[in-house]
């Protein structure tokens, strides 16, 4: 396996998959295809230009046509591609089926027409919903709670039906929530941080007793590598740490790192649909001799600091995002 195509390679776990593969397959050949949407960053990969071993188009996983020739000459696919935040599928759902849904039927399509020796399809714990106690298996029933989460699930379901269907050699990650560098500043975490750093108020949903897994991203792309390369076809693998803590508890800890005020915390109406809490079991994938190096107290100290040092970065992307909220805002305030 020397050529993969990563879609979805500019997003914030793409990015990191990719830097990952590179840094560690010095003969593999990465083709990124990233629509660079709004959540897209080139910038994310700006230290690869250059590398012989890394190439960049811009496209549109729903685009048949450049599917179709970025397909024809690789071993495999991992596809990021996905529009992934809560908040923005609720408004704008029918974004969420074009991508997630309608853009996995476009690249298994082209897999299996080039008979793609392993197609792996990202996912999230969400298309489980949320539990109360106990942790989701990989065989659970599916019960998702938003429209990003139902169309994660669809997307799921079209990438098994390949398999049994037309025999594509597909393999599913469901990880829990990511966090690290490069992540778009719309995510609990970076915005969280950035906020504080401005001293700016932390809109914190509801009672802040929402519980998540919290993954350092690299432990997720490794394990998404484990998978790739020792994955059994057609299983699906949870990938998460085992760091389950309420929102309540990352918030404090941003703000007693950074030296702020709890003050700046703001509760806000809880969103619609919100899942309590997430919990994964993760047997399957430590079976394949993998298992999550950061701890989450380690991880949130070393995230931080990328956000403190790296201010350029998100404040470009903090500015475009005010530019879309006073668009949104005049879109919908009379709806």
């Amino acid at each position: 396996m020397k050529s993969i195509l990563v879609t979805g390679g500019a997003g914030f776990i793409g990015s990191n998959f990719v830097r990952y593969m590179l840094n560690k397959y010095k003969d593999y050949r990465i083709i990124v295809l990233d629509a660079l949407t709004y959540a897209g960053n080139r910038e994310n990969l700006a230290d690869l230009e250059g590398d012989p071993s890394y190439f960049f188009y811009e496209g549109d996983i729903r685009d048949e046509l450049v599917v179709d020739n970025l397909m024809s000459n690789v071993d495999a696919v991992v596809n990021f591609a996905a529009e992934t935040h809560v908040d923005r599928s609720i408004h704008e759902a029918g974004m969420f089926i074009e991508t997630d849904i309608k853009g996995a039927f476009v690249l298994l399509e082209a897999a299996k027409k080039y008979g793609v020796k392993r197609f792996l399809h990202i996912s999230t714990d969400e298309v489980y919903g949320s539990i109360e106690d106990g942790s989701f298996k990989e065989g659970d029933l599916l019960e998702p709670n938003s429209p990003y989460s139902a169309s994660k699930a669809g997307g799921d379901l079209l990438v098994r039906s390949y398999l049994k269907t037309f025999g594509v050699p597909v393999l599913i990650t469901r990880s829990s929530n990511n966090y690290g560098p490069y992540q778009y500043p719309e995510k609990l975490i970076p915005l969280f941080i950035t906020n504080a750093i401005d001293n700016q108020q932390l809109p914190l949903y509801g009672d802040g007793k929402n519980v998540r897994d919290w993954i350092y991203v690299d432990d997720n792309c490794s394990g998404i590598d484990a998978v790739l390369h020792k994955g059994e076809t057609g299983k699906i693998y949870n990938i998460g740490a085992g760091n389950e803590r309420e929102n309540i508890f990352i918030t404090h800890t941003i703000l007693e790192y950074l030296h702020k005020p709890k003050s700046l915390i703001k509760p806000v109406k809880d969103r619609p649909g919100h899942d309590r809490r997430y919990s994964i079991d993760t047997n399957e994938i430590r079976a394949l001799g993998w298992k999550p190096k950061h701890n989450l107290e380690d991880g949130l100290k070393m995230t931080i600091d990328w956000y403190v040092k790296n201010e350029n970065w998100w404040r470009k992307i903090k500015e475009k995002q005010a530019e879309y909220q006073r668009f949104y805002e005049a879109q919908y305030k009379d709806r």
